[in-house]
């Protein structure tokens, strides 16, 4: 990237001004920054952004999202009224695919109220643009926003950009990680001088036992909380889908990714996608500390056949040019399997639901194992 980034210097002004920034602040600032922060400022998805996400590859992800809402609403008894809600929903295209498979469905249809969490203004102009036919649709800041009742929750790569804290281990402890300039002037990663008391005590035995110079990273719980809370209290299941691992452990996985490939997470602040991998561990454990149950995870790949994306991808091919045809055998593969350049097995899918549904299309009861409680 050619062009300075104009929040570089408001972040060194203020670590100069008030000490090195713990790294959840400074990711913080790069995505929301009311001015220069990467998710208020532009559009990221797709082929000439930054990166693409499942619903970007093809429809077939959306509509099965779609498909997997009507068997929840058929399990919580097919109630009147049903909230469908996203979180993070960038163009408005897994809605869109979403809400088109619903339609063969009138009467859970005639149900439904959309709510989309948005905070970036360009991207809601392109949902709203999307999304121009639909019925009784409405934006918020936060789930808070949302009137209360049966909800359907979708999260696609939402939790990955939520701020992390990073631990580094010492002789002494653990010490948050944080960001500093250097003495030429660049930003740089640094760690605090003293350490976090007793942060070993939240640890499970595998991290607890990491060596020196590793590095942890948690989430706050409020956001799974949230969501975890509103299913238990109010009937419903969400679905949350994204890249990282199934189990707490110590790792650096803080990263930035400009036009599909990796930068320097300090080099372009707001300019880049920053990122952390999410622990599942840590979200399964935050949901059922709220009375709320956990159903999976299993990798994308897995979910997404269990809900029949391969007989999908055959009937859609039956009816397609070659041409088409083989874009859609691409994109299976993309959405469904590993290796290079594959989000089957990279992306997880978790479910939280109200403690009474004890069965989720595509997933199973997780099984507990310890892990990480976050302070």
């Amino acid at each position: 990237m050619a062009e300075p980034s104009p929040l570089l210097a408001d972040i060194k002004k203020l670590i100069k001004t008030s000490g090195p920034l713990p790294v959840w602040r400074y990711m913080q600032l790069c995505l929301t920054h009311p001015q220069h922060g990467y998710y208020i400022a532009r559009d990221p998805l797709g082929r000439e952004g930054d990166f693409i996400t499942s619903p970007e590859v093809s429809q077939m992800f959306g509509e099965l999202l779609g498909l997997w809402g009507a068997s929840v609403w058929r399990s919580i008894g097919s109630p009147a009224t049903l909230r469908l809600i996203e979180f993070g929903p960038g163009r408005g295209t897994m809605m869109a695919d979403a809400l088109r498979a619903l339609r063969v469905l009138p009467p859970m249809y005639q149900a439904l109220s959309v709510h989309l969490i948005e905070i970036n203004p360009e991207l809601r102009e392109k949902q709203k643009a999307a999304l121009s036919s639909t019925p009784n649709i409405h934006w918020h800041a936060s789930l808070d926003e949302v009137p209360e009742g049966p909800a359907i929750i979708l999260a696609n790569e939402y939790f990955d950009v939520l701020p992390i804290h990073q631990m580094v281990k010492r002789d002494d402890g653990w010490h948050e990680r944080v960001v500093d300039i250097d003495g030429s002037g660049q930003l740089v990663f640094g760690a605090n001088a003293a350490p976090t008391l007793r942060f070993d005590m939240l640890l499970p035995p595998l991290v607890r036992a990491a060596p020196v110079g590793a590095i942890f990273e948690w989430r706050p719980d409020a956001e799974i909380m949230s969501i975890a809370t509103r299913v238990r209290d109010h009937g419903g299941a969400a679905l949350i889908i994204d890249y990282g691992h199934v189990r707490s452990d110590a790792g650096d996985t803080f990263q930035a990714i400009a036009r599909h490939s990796f930068a320097d997470p300090l080099k372009y602040p707001g300019q880049v996608d920053v990122t952390a991998h999410v622990d599942f561990e840590a979200l399964a454990r935050a949901a059922e500390d709220v009375g709320a149950r956990v159903h999976g995870p299993v990798t994308q790949g897995e979910f997404l056949r269990r809900l029949g994306i391969e007989s999908r991808a055959v009937n859609l091919m039956e009816k397609a040019t070659p041409e088409i045809s083989d874009s859609i055998a691409t994109a299976l593969k993309r959405l469904t399997e590993g290796g290079r350049g594959g989000m089957g097995s990279m992306f997880k899918v978790i479910g939280v639901s109200n403690p009474g549904l004890t069965e989720l299309v595509g997933l199973s009861d997780r099984e507990r194992r310890g892990g990480m409680r976050a302070p």
